[in-house]
């Protein structure tokens, strides 16, 4: 049975978990970071290579200030606990996202679990913090303009390339080089929780061909047996990348 390598997932449903039982919102983002830590164990164990975990959206910000506050003293407490149980299980450690925007000192402790980690040969966590996907296009196009605009990264693009022109040039290999999740293989299953039938800007480019699953479980209460359904149900998908069954996909 075939096996995702990449499973992207947006966590939703945190907020309905705590208020049907009459909690605060952050009780549900408590237990939501709960989840995640046995997830990430639950996905390795299953052979899982890499987990992109959608924490907070670049619209997430329009949310009352005192929940965003306590997202991030959750996160810096996260990033910070776990890195002996990362270290333990050899998981690397991750970031996508706009650095902007997030606290200085929530920002030192991803930066310090990202260089503690480096090294690690498990399964890849990456964190999609203050990430949107037409905001990750968007600075994908700045930095590629910049690199063209100045005419000797450009000579120097053309020629390692060997391509004889800026059209040739950009292709669509160029541009996921240019995207945060360069050098990560793009997602093969996204799961999404809570029921909802949305991407949310979640890794719009890199979904394109990956299978998609949702489920009504709230995010607190996914564990390892929805997970093992969930990878189930993918391992049934025929996977075509816009060919025919059973073609080569090498040669499309």
């Amino acid at each position: 049975m075939q096996k995702p390598e990449h499973i992207a997932i947006i966590m939703d449903g945190n907020g309905r978990w705590a208020q049907r039982r009459g909690k605060e919102r952050f009780e549900g983002h408590i237990a939501g970071a709960r989840t995640v830590e046995q997830i990430v164990e639950d996905a390795d164990d299953l052979g899982v290579k890499q987990l992109t975990l959608y924490c907070l959206s670049s619209e997430n910000w329009k949310r009352p200030k005192a929940e965003l506050d306590a997202l991030m003293i959750l996160l810096k407490s996260y990033v910070i606990d776990q890195r002996p149980r990362m270290m333990e299980k050899s998981v690397q450690f991750k970031m996508i996202g706009r650095r902007k925007g997030i606290p200085e000192d929530v920002l030192a402790e991803i930066d310090k679990t990202i260089e503690l980690t480096a090294a690690n040969t498990g399964i890849i966590l990456c964190l999609a913090i203050n990430y949107g996907s037409r905001g990750e296009l968007r600075d994908a196009c700045s930095r590629i303009a910049a690199e063209l605009a100045d005419p000797q990264k450009r000579e120097d693009l053309l020629r390692r390339s060997g391509a004889g022109s800026i059209d040739e040039l950009i292709t669509e290999q160029f541009i996921s080089e240019h995207l945060y999740t360069a050098p990560y293989k793009d997602p093969d299953l996204l799961i999404r929780t809570a029921g909802e039938f949305r991407l949310s800007n979640y890794l719009l480019w890199q979904v394109s061909y990956a299978e998609i699953w949702i489920t009504p479980v709230l995010w607190p209460d996914f564990c390892k047996a929805t997970l093992e359904e969930a990878i189930a149900d993918f391992g049934k998908r025929t996977r075509k990348f816009g060919g025919l069954p059973g073609q080569d996909q090498s040669v499309l």
